[in-house]
């Protein structure tokens, strides 16, 4: 049996991680950018086929991810595209997870969380849509209560 010594063992140590500064597992990489809650969810959503690395369906969570890679992630019905920017080595907070990835989807609405579009209102004619509890009401009045 061999024995290593210490100073070895951190060589090894600093040689792998050297090797693995310029990628990351996608499941891994997920989890610390903050797109997903847990590190299973991760793996689970990498093997289910929901997230693509530069258009490629990821199969497996051990897939590598390398900076400047886009990943397309398919999440409760709302796709988001980022472009890897960088890798950590453990889950921080917030705003250093959204210094890992670039969002690459159309703009948000400040605040809101939601994508700036003109609102359906906006377009509609007067007197078109679901009429307003007033209008409601003056229904009701002139059929006399009944449908």
């Amino acid at each position: 049996m061999h024995m290593r010594s210490p100073e070895d063992r951190a060589s090894a140590h600093n040689h792998a991680r050297a090797l693995s500064d310029d990628r990351q597992r996608i499941d891994k990489w997920l989890w610390h950018a903050r797109i997903v809650r847990t590190r299973g969810a991760a793996a689970a959503l990498a093997a289910s086929g929901h997230v693509r690395i530069n258009g490629a369906r990821v199969l497996a969570p051990a897939k590598p991810v390398r900076a400047g890679d886009v990943v397309t992630v398919a999440l409760d019905r709302r796709v988001r595209v980022l472009k890897v920017t960088g890798f950590a080595v453990r889950r921080g907070s917030a705003d250093l997870a959204q210094a890992l990835y670039a969002d690459l989807a159309p703009a948000i609405a400040a605040g809101t969380g939601k994508e700036e579009r003109p609102s359906p209102n906006a377009q509609r004619e007067p007197g078109a849509g679901r009429p307003t509890k007033q209008e409601r009401r003056a229904i009701d009045r002139f059929t006399g209560g009944q449908e």
